[in-house]
């Protein structure tokens, strides 16, 4: 879940290459050119009177299921800040489960409950409002604001699973065996009552303690389970630090890396297997829309070889690549370097729309699974259609038809919103970068050098001392650290520029920038 704009690197980065220091800037100063992005880019600001007063309008009155789940204690888990809360979740040992694909010898499962925010009970088909999220189609994050896919009237109080009264939800039921497959799949509306608004960091404090309680208690133990399903299939989970800003209390810009931490892990292992469900039950009906991602070119995969080798990475000839890429950490140069590389093998995911036929790729490949994204409505439009469709396939009971009219015309959809949210975010990260360098023209950083072009000439590196990844010019050794120059650093144009310190005549030896106005510890 964003928590503010940012740019996911590649290569999980972990220890010593993540003890950077934050640079800050002024966030004042910026916000007119993070509007001039989001205008440029076609994102709409504020939400027309006639969507506002209509999402007032179904606020007061949704239309609520006749089922009823409150007495379910469920718990939603998402960053401290986050108002948009599209999940809450709920987990139960199963000792003694049985059922159809449950392996001989186990004798003990879970059941996991999963709550989606039900955006269908206040969202009407050809509403004002779900003719204004056709157009916005993803929440956007930029460091000033976000830009929200439906009104913060909804998607912020009264759709969102807060623990401040009944909710009306898509409350999925998945019972999985003790090696994580899937033995049964229900979904229904109902009404949920979540009892408490969690946060990673406050979640992990107590599992690592032994004093988590309720739910919560299960969360490590199902989400390694999963995980170690995931990659027993050979699917592959990346946990790459991503470059984010955010806001302080005085308005200042602060410009950082930021890793997952295990319960996130855990927390995004029970979307991913709602999202599996949802894709099984679709397929078996022959309709619906998948998230879909090809097999990584063989071609790039013997290109990550010989880099393999020429960093010194072990990487026998029987071991699949995405068995190597999980059980790395990025803790020196060449690894670091080697992930960042992998992170290429990530390339073509898409959603695929299908109707009475099944589609020639329905498989994610990072998941070896066919997946479906539905988990998140008040953020991505596809989530809403999605859950109708599987809500029909369980209940025995037609789509309905504007759902059908929609779903060939959501890939195209999805793509466009989605390319623009992202060229918004990178921007602005981009913003902030250059804004956070400028005063450090001319200065030489030590760096790692994490990516180099094909034809040898520039790349990516990633820098010892500030919360940065950028591109460098100059025959850039891969894998090693080195010294680079700041040659350039234009917040007008959002543009950074570095070269090879070897390569700039009278290069200054690199030093850490001083503590003061601009960067902290």
């Amino acid at each position: 879940r964003p928590a503010a704009a940012r740019r996911p690197h590649r290569a999980p980065l972990h220890s010593p290459l993540l003890r950077r220091r934050i640079a800050t800037t002024d966030g004042a100063r910026l916000a007119p050119a993070f509007a001039a992005i989001r205008a440029q880019a076609g994102v709409p600001e504020a939400f027309p009177d006639a969507v506002l007063a209509e999402a007032e309008a179904a606020a007061r009155s949704p239309r609520l299921p006749d089922e009823d789940l409150t007495d379910i204690p469920f718990v939603t888990l998402d960053p401290p800040t986050s108002l948009d809360l599209d999940q809450a979740f709920h987990l139960e040992r199963l000792p003694g489960l049985r059922g159809a694909g449950q392996r001989a010898g186990t004798s003990a499962g879970f059941r996991v409950r999963y709550a989606i925010a039900d955006v269908a009970a206040f969202v009407a088909p050809g509403s004002a409002i779900a003719t204004e999220a056709a157009a916005r189609v993803t929440t956007v994050y930029c460091p000033d604001r976000r830009i929200t896919l439906y009104p913060p009237s909804l998607s912020e109080a009264a759709a969102s699973l807060l623990p401040d009264g009944p909710r009306p939800a898509v409350v999925w039921t998945i019972d999985i065996d003790a090696d994580g497959l899937t033995t049964a799949i229900d979904v229904r509306r109902a009404m949920v009552r979540s009892r408490a608004k969690l946060d990673y960091a406050g979640v992990q404090r107590t599992i690592d303690a032994g004093t988590a309680e309720g739910p919560v208690a299960l969360l490590r133990e199902v989400g390694e389970t999963l995980a170690a399903a995931e990659r027993a299939r050979g699917g592959m989970s990346m946990r790459s630090p991503e470059q984010e800003v955010h806001t302080t209390a005085d308005g200042a810009l602060e410009l950082r890396f930021r890793r997952p931490i295990p319960s996130e892990d855990w927390n995004a292992q029970l979307s991913l297997l709602t999202g599996r469900a949802a894709a099984s039950l679709m397929l078996d009906a022959k309709v619906g829309l998948l998230r879909t991602m090809p097999p990584a070119d063989p071609r790039d995969v013997q290109r990550l070889r010989r880099v393999a080798h020429g960093l010194g990475i072990d990487w026998p000839a029987d071991l699949p690549y995405g068995a190597l890429v999980t059980a790395l950490e990025a803790d020196t140069p060449q690894r670091a370097a080697f992930l960042n590389e992998a992170g290429a093998l990530f390339r073509g995911a898409g959603y695929t729309a299908f109707d009475g036929s099944l589609p020639a790729l329905s498989t994610h490949a990072a998941i070896a699974a066919p997946y479906a994204h539905c988990t998140a409505p008040l953020r991505r439009l596809a989530d809403r259609a999605v859950s109708e469709v599987c809500l029909a396939i369980a209940a025995g009971r037609p789509i309905p038809a504007e759902t059908l009219t929609e779903l060939p015309l959501l890939p195209a959809v999805m793509a466009e919103g989605t390319r623009r949210a992202g060229h918004v975010e990178r921007a602005s990260v981009d913003l902030v970068e250059t804004a956070v360098l400028a005063p450090f023209v001319g200065q030489a950083f030590e760096a790692v050098v994490v990516a180099v072009d094909d034809d040898g000439d520039g790349g990516e590196i990633a820098l010892a001392d500030l919360a940065v990844v950028a591109r460098c010019a100059g025959r850039l050794p891969l894998g090693q650290r080195t010294a680079v120059v700041l040659v350039a650093a234009d917040p007008a144009q959002g543009q950074v520029r570095f070269r090879l310190a070897a390569e700039v005549p009278g290069a200054p030896a690199p030093t850490r920038p001083a503590r003061g106005p601009g960067v902290v510890a």
